[in-house]
């Protein structure tokens, strides 16, 4: 089948022919490493802050209607998030078997790990549409008991909730086409989503060209024409580009009861994972939010800069996955660890190159997100802090994202639930409630288990153990591998 795009990943495993044991024989240089790297970040990292910039623009159209009316919206985007949380876990898994499968050249396992991926990712779209169109007032009960803002939030979430399978089933096709080098595509679907929904935010908020002024309503339009758009954009690229997998549904829902519980298996880590740090982070919100209202704006800004970080960062850590994950899906185990390593490293560089930048401009970048006199100072000492920490905490992601890829979908999800619940919640609550330490310190001490966690994660990316192949290709060669290096893991685990 004719593969459309960059075919770097598939022109350096060769031919059909190629035996399922093959071993690499030379590792990839570093400057072409460099070029695989960029080849898939540099798209998914401007599509992640594109689309921070697009939200950031609709906070301040927004803003126009009132405080009660950003309340609303961003309670219902704390809906979205628990939707996220509960359908990550399949994004994750999904990325494994398609990577691996796709560096094997299974076209048959690529069609089935997008099936079920497709499947579970909808089921939680579809719940979560129903909850929002049908029980909105449920909905916001849960998250205020303002009777103003929770009429707000219901307008908002009537209309939204149909977004919701639809920005789903974006994000799967997404992971499929990220995993399979067709990097470009979601880049595109993405700007043209984001476009639309800024000019029909704008035109539909304020009643422009002739339109009504819908407020709240027109906001909630406006994202689920964007989210059609995403959709439409990619199934449009799909057809002109004769890009194979993503529209052929009909060979995609053949699956066995065996592949189903393989696929859970490797994804419901990465689902608790997702969930329970999800609650966790709450908890240190509300420990955070108790703070006084300097602490409170800078900490707003604070996760604004945080977001951007992290949507660039997140096109890197997708290329550890997805270039990591081919090779271990090829068979070339060696390889796979020989890349492993070195982008985590660069991972890790790049951030905090990134993070020197933002102290370097702290000031005029604090000042026009309307921080000064205690929040701007505040607002520096966050930065400063995450700067210190930030590329230790992103190596961590990357780590997590590298070692699923490659078949270990539970050591990471295992390593960060028990620091989040054994380690930081005690460790802040203590800090806070009982000692009564400086805001900053608290704020400070919710990275803490970050190092611990990042000196545990290099010595099991170095033990190789997480190299847990899922194809036929990646299993024939995994035992000689083991055996080279004195991999010792327990059958279950693999």
């Amino acid at each position: 089948m004719e593969r459309v795009g960059y075919n770097d990943l598939r022109k350096e495993t060769g031919s059909n022919m190629i035996p399922a044991a093959k071993q690499s024989t030379e590792y990839t240089s570093l400057s072409r490493l460099i070029r695989l790297v960029a080849a898939i970040a540099i798209p998914v990292a401007l599509q992640g802050l594109l689309t921070t910039t697009g939200s950031m623009i609709d906070t301040i159209m927004l803003a126009r209607l009132g405080e009660k009316t950003v309340g609303a919206v961003g309670l219902c985007a704390q809906f979205t998030s628990l939707m996220f949380s509960g359908y990550w876990g399949f994004v994750g898994g999904g990325t494994l078997f398609f990577s691996q499968y796709y560096g094997a050249r299974d076209d048959d396992g690529v069609r089935r790990s997008y099936g079920v991926t497709l499947f579970f990712m909808l089921t939680v779209g579809v719940l979560f549409c129903l909850a929002a169109v049908l029980a909105p007032n449920v909905v916001m009960g849960v998250y205020t008991d303002s009777e103003a803002i929770r009429a707000i939030g219901v307008q908002y979430l009537r209309i939204v909730g149909f977004a919701f399978p639809l920005q789903v089933l974006s994000m799967g096709m997404s992971s499929l086409l990220r995993s399979t080098e067709q990097v470009k595509v979601p880049l595109y679907a993405g700007i043209a989503s984001v476009v639309t929904n800024i000019v029909m935010n704008y035109i539909l908020i304020f009643g422009k060209l002739g339109l009504p002024a819908m407020g709240v309503r027109g906001a909630a339009l406006a994202t689920l024409i964007a989210a059609i758009v995403n959709v439409a954009v990619i199934v449009v690229l799909a057809i002109r580009q004769h890009i194979p997998y993503v529209l052929e549904f009909g060979k995609s829902f053949r699956w066995n009861p065996e592949f189903v519980s393989l696929y859970l298996k490797k994804c419901l880590p990465i689902l608790a994972n997702e969930i329970l740090i999800g609650v966790g982070n709450m908890m240190i919100n509300i420990v955070l939010g108790h703070q006084v209202d300097e602490f409170i704006a800078a900490i707003a800004v604070f996760r604004t800069i945080e977001g951007m970080v992290i949507s660039f960062f997140s096109g890197f850590s997708s290329a550890a996955a997805v270039l990591v994950g081919t090779k271990v899906g090829a068979g070339e185990h060696e390889e796979a660890f020989s890349r492993a390593w070195r982008i985590l490293y660069m991972c890790s560089l790049i951030v905090l190159l990134t993070c020197l930048v933002l102290v370097g401009i702290h000031t005029p970048l604090l000042s026009a997100m309307g921080l000064s006199g205690e929040s701007f100072r505040y607002g520096y000492g966050a930065l400063l802090i995450y700067s210190a920490i930030g590329f230790i905490r992103m190596g961590n992601w990357a780590h997590n994202d590298t070692f699923r890829a490659g078949g270990d979908a539970a050591w990471g999800s295992i390593l960060e639930i028990t620091f989040m619940f054994l380690m930081v919640q005690p460790v802040i609550h203590l800090a806070n409630d009982l000692f009564h330490a400086p805001v900053l310190l608290v704020f400070a001490l919710c990275y803490c288990d970050e190092p611990v966690r990042f000196v545990m994660n290099q010595v099991h990316m170095y033990s190789k153990k997480w190299i847990r192949p899922v194809s036929a290709e990646g299993l024939a060669t995994i035992g000689a591998f083991r055996e080279k290096y004195h991999v010792r893991v327990r059958e279950r685990q693999i």
